[in-house]
């Protein structure tokens, strides 16, 4: 009963680092790396510093963050990158105080919470890792065999009779 809750644990882990990591990987390679230019501009407009400068930033921070989230290497580092990146997106483009308009600040207001949501769950990655489906999880599993003499279980190869 323990071996399939511990799977179960384990699929459900790795799919929560997929759907978190999802809209960051799109979010670079579908938008801000084919629009470079146009998103700069647009960062321009919001106020982002030294717009081109932090596009190629945020790039690193989605692509390296999201890398390392889908596949549970380094995740906790990973998933920081992505909540540097989701803070300041959420600063710079999601500032509902700022509107007068109530539809817009309701917009805004609405992506600010679900920002706040999905930086919850990449706390939550900074806080317990990645997972035993993880390249961390694996790493682990292998430290810990070593440091208490247990090898891991080999293969059994048979020899077939001629």
């Amino acid at each position: 009963m323990e071996q399939m809750a511990s799977m179960a644990q384990g699929l459900v882990s790795l799919l929560a680092r997929l759907l978190i990591a999802a809209i960051f990987l799109a979010s670079a390679v579908g938008n801000k790396i084919p629009q470079f230019q146009a998103t700069a501009n647009y960062m321009q407009t919001e106020g982002v510093p030294n717009p081109k400068l932090a596009l190629f930033g945020a790039i690193g921070l989605l692509l390296l963050g999201g890398i390392s989230v889908v596949t549970g290497a380094w995740t906790r580092i990973g998933a920081l990158f992505l909540l540097v990146f989701l803070a300041a997106a959420t600063f710079y483009f999601h500032d509902f105080w700022k509107f007068a308009d109530p539809t817009q600040r309701q917009l805004q207001t609405i992506q600010f919470m679900k920002n706040l949501a999905i930086g919850g769950g990449l706390l939550a990655l900074i806080a317990y890792g990645g997972g035993a489906w993880s390249v961390d999880g694996w790493i682990a599993k292998r430290r810990e065999e070593v440091e208490s003499g247990v090898p891991a279980a080999k293969p059994r190869v048979t020899a077939k009779a001629s």
